[in-house]
């Protein structure tokens, strides 16, 4: 039996960058994954799905190339192509953190592990063979989550007709039609992807918006632009039923009082993600869930049971790699003995959607001030001022920071717009420093730059807006 100090089971964001963080404190780290490092997120999530989503903005810049004064002829777009350039990235990236772990000492045990008590861990490699491993200070739960079909109204994933964003990532072509199922980041993203490879796809969502959790009035500006761009999207919807084919799928839709079928080639379900809890031996050593399935962590990381911990999507929302791989920081700090651990600071995680237009926010939106009767001052600025946006052609959209009106405190700042998700960081470290909106002016932004919005819409929060 092969001894470690700390064993993460699970190599994705939350358990390579934690079992990183472990090895510099001078822990003996090990993780045990089946599949690739890095998880999800390099192999099926964030790092494929980016990579299309920047074919996808090429592909639409190159429509419009003409009006830069770029003739490029006949142009035709292969999703194939783009796919399996998309797969290529992936795995460059899990080779780096393949590159990490050697760099840093971190033994990687490839298989698919099982508890064998508090500190122990059992693994069963690809060739069915069972060993153990010892964990002398901790064992890290890292199993991240699945994605999930939707079998009650009949939309099981089949691989054929019936898709999950894992699936859709290592498609060799893009349908003629598709429905996507969700509005949220995946859905938007997707949507966004094959709607510039051609395909018609329809957004059919539950609630009244688009990417739900945002300002509403960013969701309304991505509705704006995703109806110029002719993808429908279907909001406060039911599906009633759905008839699989070999060949599509019917879906029997209620939205607005009115009922419609709406046959597709292709769905995909983007409709959330579940976590990967089962089959690892949690009831065994009593590790406790909470109500919704995920594992229940304290802010220091720690389960129920000493000496193992849980950190990334399995510990509960936000499922985002940023949040994972910050957990599994603290975790690593903890288990080392480190006197002074900076926690979580979850109310400062920024989130950010890669469709075209990008969406990124961070803190409160307007209606959830409005909600809990918090005063607050509305600063806004739109791109289509930008002299760096329009030199760019990318006029969509707009910055908006919300504060207290009394000392400036920004508390929240949401915007829509081309490298939103980049931008969206000067306003995180403005909040994680308590800086006031007129700090973040009176730091000179550059001209022309995007960032200039920033500092305008904190300047039209204190109601001296320049240039709008």
């Amino acid at each position: 039996m092969a001894s470690y100090d700390v064993i993460f089971i699970g190599g994705g964001p939350a358990g390579y960058v934690g079992a990183i963080r472990c090895a510099q404190l001078g822990l003996s780290t090990a993780v045990v994954e089946r599949e690739g490092l890095g998880g999800t997120c390099v192999l099926w999530g964030c790092i494929p799905a980016k990579a299309l989503l920047e074919s996808a903005s090429l592909a639409n810049r190159v429509r419009h190339a003409k009006d830069f004064g770029v003739n490029v002829g006949d142009v035709s777009f292969d999703y194939g192509v783009a796919m399996q350039r998309s797969r290529a990235v992936s795995q460059q990236n899990s080779k780096g953190v393949e590159f990490l772990f050697k760099k840093n000492k971190i033994t990687w045990i490839k298989g698919t592990a099982k508890l064998a008590g508090k500190n122990a861990v059992s693994v069963k490699g690809a060739d069915g063979k069972e060993e153990k491993h010892e964990a002398k200070r901790a064992i890290v739960i890292s199993t991240g989550s699945r994605v999930r079909g939707l079998p009650q109204i009949g939309l099981e994933l089949n691989k054929s007709t019936v898709l999950s964003s894992d699936d859709v990532l290592v498609a060799e072509r893009a349908p003629k039609t598709m429905a996507v199922i969700g509005a949220g980041a995946v859905g938007c993203e997707f949507a966004d992807v094959f709607n510039a490879f051609g395909t018609q796809v329809t957004i059919i969502e539950v609630l009244p918006t688009l990417l739900p959790l945002e300002d509403a009035e960013v969701s309304a500006e991505l509705a704006r632009a995703f109806r110029k761009r002719k993808i429908d999207a279907i909001t406060s919807a039911k599906i009633t039923g759905a008839k699989v084919g070999k060949d599509s799928v019917t879906l029997a839709v209620e939205a607005g009082g009115e009922k419609k079928e709406l046959t597709v080639e292709k769905v995909l379900v983007a409709a959330g993600r579940a976590p990967n809890v089962q089959g690892i031996g949690l009831e065994d050593v009593g590790v406790q869930l909470t109500e919704r399935g995920f594992i229940k962590v304290n802010e220091r990381m720690e389960t129920s049971v000493k000496g193992i911990y849980a950190i990334g999507d399995v510990a509960g929302p936000p499922m985002l790699a940023h949040k994972g791989q910050r957990e599994g920081i603290v975790a690593a700090e903890v288990i080392a003995g480190l006197p002074h651990v900076h926690l979580v600071n979850y109310d400062n995680i920024p989130n950010a959607t890669y469709c075209h237009p990008e969406v990124a926010s961070i803190g409160a939106t307007e209606q959830a001030l409005k909600e809990k009767k918090v005063p607050y001052k509305v600063g806004k600025f739109p791109f289509s001022a930008s002299g760096r946006a329009r030199t760019a052609g990318e006029t969509e959209g707009f910055v908006k920071i919300l504060s207290d009106p009394k000392y400036g405190e920004i508390l929240g700042a949401h915007i829509i717009g081309a490298h939103a998700t980049e931008l969206i960081h000067e306003l995180a470290v403005a909040r994680e420093n308590e800086f006031t909106v007129e700090e973040v002016d009176l730091a000179i932004h550059a001209h022309p730059t995007l960032s200039e919005a920033i500092a305008e819409a904190a300047l039209d929060s204190l109601g001296r807006m320049i240039h709008a």
